[in-house]
């Protein structure tokens, strides 16, 4: 049974032009060009067996709303609470009149959970890119892969000998540094909107999620060198995809030659919009994991990638 919200009162309607207006170019954007409908059904057979006795649901849409608040603004659950309370246009953007009361922060992580149980996350995210290809914003060719190291607490040990230390997570080594943690993989079209992804401990190299992330690609691929394999290459060549794998030199050879460092050059100069969706994590304060275990830590970041691409477009869309 979904929760009954309260009309919206003169007050609702003398307040409707307040607010910022960033704000209300992007929350007007989202309300205009995404099929937010296709976004819900997605989920929507969660609350089909929701017995009728009992606390009424938030409606799933608010909750949606949110989620995407969370991911846009880097919100904890007790930030977002308390911005819904104090900011008019957050309210406006979710469906809360004046007189409504607020989801508190408990209710948001048992929304999450209740979606994660069921693994809603990827329905969201295919959703969500689904919405974004019919706009005609998701290119068709063209796939640019990369992953991100996401740390999470080194912990400390106890006075028993264990230690706090999140066992899920492991070890890596990058550029002489270790690190713990968790590593996010993902495919993008040449306009930076993230295709698919994949999401692992830290300890698996890059290269091993490139082959599912690409598979379906028959155009190009770019990625760095850290991908480059000769039985990849050759794959790929029979596919009549081309190889934009970032050169390095091999052993015994003291420099590349001078067109192969013109073609890396290219090359990085595709890829590097891929790095946006990595700056945009840290901008927003997601460089670590939140949580612990490798499940809420997977349904985080398909959030967080769903979350950019609609961000992404909205962008994309004034360019229009």
């Amino acid at each position: 049974m979904q929760r009954k919200m309260k009309e919206p009162t003169f007050i609702d309607g003398c307040t409707a032009d307040l607010g910022g207006p960033r704000m209300k170019q992007i929350f007007n954007k989202y309300h205009r060009h995404i099929d937010r409908r296709r976004i819900e059904k997605s989920v929507d057979h969660l609350y089909d067996r929701q017995p009728k006795a009992g606390r009424p649901h938030w409606p799933l849409p608010m909750m949606i709303k949110c989620l995407l608040l969370q991911k846009w603004f880097g919100l904890s659950d007790p930030q977002l609470e308390e911005n819904l309370r104090d900011r008019l246009s957050f309210r406006q953007f979710v469906g809360l009149s004046l007189e409504d009361t607020t989801p508190d922060e408990t209710t948001m992580v048992r929304f999450r959970k209740k979606l994660r149980d069921a693994g809603a996350d990827r329905l969201l995210f295919n959703a969500v890119l689904k919405s974004l290809k019919a706009r005609g914003l998701v290119m068709k060719e063209g796939t640019l892969v990369d992953a991100t190291i996401l740390e999470a607490p080194k912990g400390r040990k106890r006075n028993d000998g264990s230690t706090t230390r999140d066992e899920e997570a492991s070890f890596t080594r990058k550029n002489n540094q270790n690190y713990h943690g968790y590593k996010g993989h993902i495919a993008t079209d040449q306009n930076g909107m993230i295709r698919d992804y994949r999401f692992t401990t830290a300890r698996v190299h890059d290269s091993q999620k490139m082959d599912e992330l690409v598979k379906d690609e028959r155009s190009a691929v770019y990625a760095d060198s850290a991908y480059m394999d000769s039985q990849r290459k050759e794959r790929l060549s029979k596919k009549g995809v081309f190889c934009g794998i970032i050169r390095r030199r091999t052993r015994g050879q003291k420099e590349l030659p001078r067109y192969q460092k013109l073609i890396n050059r290219v090359i990085s100069s595709i890829r590097a919009v891929v790095e946006h969706l990595f700056a945009w994590m840290s901008m927003m304060g997601y460089e670590q994991v939140r949580y612990r275990g490798l499940r809420r830590n997977e349904f985080d970041f398909a959030v967080t990638g769903l979350a950019y691409n609609l961000k992404r477009s909205f962008s994309m869309l004034e360019k229009t």
